[in-house]
């Protein structure tokens, strides 16, 4: 199992903050192709990956980057400076 966090406009679109996934899925972008095929809602919350960023076990990552051991996926828009 692994934690999935939606941050912000992906939390809005998808309705939850947060969420347990069993996954087969070998990287993040594996990971994104299943979440896509459970409902509309997060297929139109995944379906710009240029608009979204993916954080692994706290760490900015790749789309490519491997699951294997990771406890914790969260996906979030790009930070602005303000």
């Amino acid at each position: 199992m692994i934690d999935v966090l939606y941050f912000a406009w992906v939390r809005e679109r998808i309705g939850l903050p947060r969420e347990q996934v069993k996954t087969t899925a070998k990287t993040v972008a594996d990971l994104v192709v299943e979440l896509r095929s459970r409902e509309e809602r997060y297929d139109l919350a995944f379906s710009d990956l240029s608009a979204l960023r993916v954080a692994v076990d706290q760490k900015l990552t790749d789309f490519d980057a491997s699951l294997s051991g990771v406890r914790e996926v969260a996906f979030f828009p790009p930070m602005t400076g303000g």
